[in-house]
């Protein structure tokens, strides 16, 4: 670790490993709100909600990524995300996301009985995470 201020990222999903290195900050959505964290947070185990991830590295340098649902291990020293799916923006296809968005808000604007409201608002924010990572 270069620096004091930063702490261990490690992201995993279950098929790569993601991100490894030092950070000095990261934010991302919970089920409870927005959350940041810088090194020496209080030890917390939180569930992720659709949204953009923030990694801000040693010098300022910041990256973004579309972290979509997982769970994340906060230590005072390291920090550890468990995602189910969580994409750069080069991963990502605009033209599928902005698609997808369309149906989720088709699917929420139609109000069948049919209609699962918690799978289409999920869809919905999957996809916003995914269009707002590339602007």
């Amino acid at each position: 670790m270069a620096d004091e201020r930063n702490f261990d990222l490690k992201i995993i999903t279950p098929d790569r490993v993601f991100y490894e290195g030092a950070a000095e900050m990261i934010e991302f959505n919970t089920t409870e709100g927005e959350m940041g964290v810088y090194r020496n947070h209080v030890p917390l185990t939180v569930i992720i909600s659709p949204g953009i991830l923030t990694i801000t590295e040693e010098g300022d340098t910041i990256r973004e990524a579309a972290l979509h649902a997982g769970f994340v291990e906060i230590l005072q020293d390291k920090v550890t995300i468990m995602a189910e799916i969580i994409e750069w923006p080069n991963e990502i296809d605009l033209s599928r996301a902005e698609e997808a968005k369309r149906r989720a808000e088709e699917r929420l604007a139609s109000k069948t009985p049919e209609t699962d409201v918690a799978r289409a608002e999920t869809a919905l924010k999957r996809a916003v995470a995914r269009i707002n990572v590339l602007k």
